[in-house]
């Protein structure tokens, strides 16, 4: 019977959790392999370093965030408010999964503000979201003020509401959250 081999993905998702919890300082061979419970030395017949598994890891966040979120709304069809509809379901219930949760975005942003090539990735990364929100909106909105404002919005809402600590006068974060995409939307 053949040694199972601990898949190359499982390893980079594991690199992504330890990145959410204590940045790229925390992604080290051996306490990745203690969480996967494997020996480290299955590490190198997947990766030639740490510094390969970090870019591997970053290229499986890009795929994830972009591509992945895009094909996910793209897949059921329906005009730009229907996957604009999609787009805010997948980003209110993407929860912190291994690649597209938010923890893992923030770190990204945390790890760009010391690395200037994490930097040009993650703006590379924001552009390439920016621009399908704006393919999105521009199709109802016809005012390109409007559309930046609707992206800004949208993008801002998506990384920033899970730092706001405020109450809502009688409402909920859900009910607030709702009443802004009704006003994205219309």
């Amino acid at each position: 019977m053949g040694v199972t081999r601990t898949p190359r993905g499982r390893w980079i998702e594991e690199g992504l959790r330890a990145l959410a919890a204590g940045g790229p300082e925390a992604v080290r061979i051996e306490p990745l392999a203690q969480a996967l419970g494997v020996t480290k030395g299955g590490f190198y017949g997947h990766f030639r370093n740490r510094e390969a598994l970090l870019s591997e890891m970053l290229d499986t966040w890009e795929r994830g965030v972009t591509e992945g979120v895009i094909g996910q709304v793209e897949g059921d069809g329906g005009d730009a408010r229907a996957r604009l509809g999609r787009l805010f379901a997948i980003a209110a219930t993407s929860g912190d999964g291994p690649v597209t949760g938010i923890t893992v975005d923030l770190a990204v942003r945390d790890w760009a503000r010391r690395d200037e090539s994490v930097a040009e990735r993650l703006r590379r990364v924001d552009n390439h979201r920016m621009a399908y929100l704006r393919s999105l909106y521009s199709s109802f909105c016809d005012d390109p003020d409007d559309v930046e404002v609707r992206c800004l919005v949208s993008f801002s809402l998506r990384i920033g509401h899970h730092l706001v600590a405020v109450d809502h006068e009688g409402r909920s974060r859900a009910e607030v959250m709702e009443l802004t995409r009704k006003w994205l939307l219309r």
